[in-house]
């Protein structure tokens, strides 16, 4: 539902901001006072195109801004998440600035968004039905959804939605595995050779860093052995080893603490270091025994690293990454081998998602045949009392492609003639007539008692053309309630029609320093009488204004 629109600088206008409420809001005034201006304007919000020619002379940009309070539905929650929008207390910010160059921008909650997205949200907020604003009307998409709306079957259309988008999932799967086959089939014989390469090897986790030092080791035996017999003998063979010289020591520290006690455990602690001593010179002896050469063991030794480094290169830096890759090519191998068996497993999911969508969109289906029976029965009521009392109105359902609508298509077929065979909207009704076969269905969707509002704002632009009298009242009347469920918005030169409006605002220009400004007023009281008494006859008669308040009274102002 509309709040509150603002427009500054658009065509004649040079600032007007309106508040709307719920129910029915007529505008009305002379001829060429504006009046589709406003309905331009919103127009606009909603992703209609722009043009340079409608920003206000002297101006570098037009601005159109409109809040909207939008019902927490379902339906509506996923079309804002889906488009990454969020509202404010319910209250949904839409805005579109035009600048004099003819660049347009758009902006939802302050986000810069595509037209695109306008439009999309456009289904949320309202639409427009006017002489020349009857595309909807045209596309058989819509007409589908206009049925779904009279046939009020949300969850089974949810259901369907959902079947759908499993067996296109399930589709794609199988399309993927398929496209990749031959692919696969030509990789297998690459991962086969990798496996066997990285298995043949067989690396263990650190053993490249302990090849390392064993090489170390093997490349430089001379000067270890050469090291530790050096070492041995200074510690314990020569006649000037330590442990020799510490055994000289010891005796003399010995025979110090016999004449002097306070010495006597020096040679205690002697004692410990020669153990120490004779303890590094077994453990040198021990290592000399395992330093002998085993021909052909470097050899060997340099073999697996280079085996192991060969790996690395092509298939990680370190061992633990080429282990990774070793289990990553084994399950590609073992997908590649069990693709058969896969294919079958997807195939029968496909047909199992397409048998559960089948008979969810069947059940739709007939819904929609039956409902469509009772549109066209509605439908021709509500034409009749709008002057149009001789037309059928026919719903043609056929079957379609599968989408997340279903497998049917719907067409609205029109014969506004006695003896005519029904034929497409575009090609048989007229502006004056589409306006009113609009205004028909959306009466007809707000009569049904499934019928659920979400209170979108509904702009009817001179919905009225080529009617008058009784069909004039009748308009009113339909407007009046739809207005019931929806906020209705109706530019009207009918007196028949502006009578049954909640809220009526008169719109006028006036010349301000030189410069035509447009405006717009709410009316109320005796200022909406006179406004009436105008339309009717032009001249405020006082039997203009009895008129008036008639109609008034019977509108329920």
């Amino acid at each position: 539902m509309l709040l509150e629109l603002i427009v500054e600088n658009y065509a004649v206008v040079e600032r007007l901001r309106i508040r709307f409420q719920q129910g029915m809001h007529v505008l009305s005034g002379e001829t060429g006072s504006g009046k589709s201006i406003l309905v331009g304007a919103f127009g606009l919000l909603l992703g209609a195109r722009a043009s340079a020619e409608i920003v206000r002379t002297g101006c570098d940009r037009a601005r159109v801004a409109g809040i909207f309070e939008l019902p927490e539905t379902k339906a509506v929650t996923a079309v804002l998440e889906s488009l990454g929008i969020a509202t404010e207390a319910g209250e949904l910010l839409l805005e579109r600035e035009i600048l004099a160059n003819g660049k347009s921008r758009a902006f939802a909650s302050g986000r810069p968004v595509t037209l695109a997205v306008l439009k999309t949200l456009s289904s949320l907020v309202g639409d427009i039905h006017g002489q020349h604003d009857q595309q909807r009307l045209f596309d058989h998409t819509e007409q589908l959804a206009m049925l779904d709306e009279f046939a009020a079957q949300q969850k089974l259309m949810e259901d369907v939605a959902d079947d759908f988008a499993a067996w296109k999932s399930a589709c794609i799967t199988l399309e993927e595995l398929d496209r990749s086959e031959q692919e696969r089939l030509r990789m297998a014989d690459l991962w086969t050779h990798q496996v066997r390469e990285i298995e043949g090897v067989g690396p263990k986790a650190g053993e490249d860093e302990a090849l390392r030092r064993e090489r170390n080791v093997l490349a430089n035996l001379a000067k270890l052995e050469e090291n530790a017999r050096a070492a041995i003998d200074l510690l314990y063979e020569s006649e000037t080893a330590a442990v020799a010289s510490m055994g000289r020591a010891k005796r003399h520290l010995e025979a110090l603490g016999r004449i002097d006690t306070e010495l006597e455990g020096l040679a205690g602690q002697l004692k410990s270091a020669d153990e120490l001593v004779t303890e590094v010179v077994r453990t040198l002896e021990h290592y000399l025994g395992r330093l002998e050469a085993e021909p052909g063991k470097l050899d060997l030794v340099e073999a697996r690293l280079l085996s192991i480094e060969k790996l690395k290169r092509k298939y990680g830096t370190t061992i633990e990454e080429v282990a990774a890759f070793l289990e990553a090519t084994r399950q590609q191998l073992s997908f590649a081998e069990n693709a058969e068996a896969k294919r079958v497993e997807l195939k029968d999911a496909v047909d199992a998602c397409a048998a559960k969508f089948r008979r969810t969109a069947a059940q739709l289906s007939a819904a929609r045949k039956e409902a469509a029976a009772k549109l066209e029965k509605k439908v021709e009521a509500e034409l009749g009392a709008l002057a149009m009392e001789r037309t059928r109105f026919r719903v043609v359902l056929s079957e379609c492609p599968w989408s997340e609508t279903g497998f049917d298509g719907a067409e609205f077929l029109l014969a506004p003639n006695a003896g005519e065979e029904p034929k497409p909207l575009d090609r048989i009704a007229s502006g004056g007539e589409l306006s009113r076969v609009a205004l028909a269905l959306k009466a007809a969707a707000v009569g049904s008692t499934k019928s659920a509002s979400n209170k979108r704002t509904l702009v009817f632009d001179e919905v009225d053309a080529g009617i008058g009298g009784m069909a004039a009242e009748s308009v009113g009347r339909r407007l009046k309630r739809i207005s019931q469920a929806n906020q209705v918005l109706c530019v009207t030169h009918l007196a028949q029609i502006a009578g049954f409006a909640d809220h009526h605002y008169v719109v006028g220009k006036a010349e301000v320093k030189g410069r035509t400004v447009a405006s717009v007023e709410p009316l109320t009281g005796e200022a909406r009488t006179r406004e009436i008494g105008r339309m009717l006859s032009g001249q405020l008669t006082p039997e203009a204004l009895r008129h008036a308040e008639q109609l008034l009274k019977t509108g329920g102002a």
